[in-house]
């Protein structure tokens, strides 16, 4: 996991920051007060927030699910760029870290725009596909347990519109996902998903290497 884009040395990863990115200041003063928690590399790159945001807006989203909030920087990046009508599903397990995440949602006047679901994330997509969502949401931001990355691609895959887009994060997984002698579940799940994506003719996709690789998918 990174927080930063790989490869780049921090003076540059700074500069990247400051001239790429116009981040919203209580959005800084999320990403600060989540960079002193021992598990702070979970949260995502300033400049990822910023890419989601871009993407939300141009593709005029106004139903969006994310699978793993953490302490709610790609949610609240999100449901920032939504219209007042719009709204984000957030999939976590942690009522301690996503406690932190309401209180921004809250003082950034978008806590209306959220509905928090506390579970395993693929109970959460069963029940939302039980319920009649598939073929409902515009964006999906996919960050939780990278060993059900492939089981998880399969419900967003339902829950999308035609033409929606998912994104899938740590797909380059600092580099285990061409260390062999790496065998571990996660290690093994986000291979699974790389390897079912580039052949998945259901799906355009385009990889990137900003912060930890970032797959873009997009239903056809």
């Amino acid at each position: 996991m990174s927080n930063v884009s790989l490869g780049l040395p921090p003076d540059l990863q700074a500069y990247l920051v400051e001239h790429g990115v116009r981040e919203p200041d209580i959005l800084k003063r999320l990403r600060e007060e989540t960079a002193l928690l021992p598990e702070h590399d979970m949260q995502i790159a300033p400049e990822q927030g910023a890419f989601m945001a871009m993407l939300v807006s141009l593709i005029g989203a106004r139903r969006c699910i994310e699978l793993g909030t953490f302490t709610g920087y790609s949610s609240l990046a999100v449901a920032l760029a939504l219209p007042a009508d719009g709204g984000i599903v957030c999939c976590d397990l942690s009522e301690e870290w996503t406690s932190v995440a309401r209180r921004y949602w809250s003082e950034a006047g978008v806590a209306d725009r959220v509905d928090l679901r506390l579970g395993p994330a693929l109970e959460t997509l069963d029940e939302l596909i039980a319920g009649g969502a598939s073929g409902t949401f515009d964006f999906a931001f996919i960050d939780a347990s990278k060993r059900e990355y492939p089981d998880y691609h399969e419900r967003i895959l339902r829950l999308l519109r035609q033409g929606g887009l998912a994104l899938y994060d740590n797909v380059l997984w600092e580099g285990g996902v061409i260390d062999e002698s790496m065998t571990d579940e996660d290690t093994v799940g986000v291979r699974r998903l790389n390897d079912r994506l580039v052949g998945d003719e259901r799906v355009s996709i385009s990889m990137i290497p900003v912060a930890d690789g970032l797959t873009l998918v997009q239903k056809r």
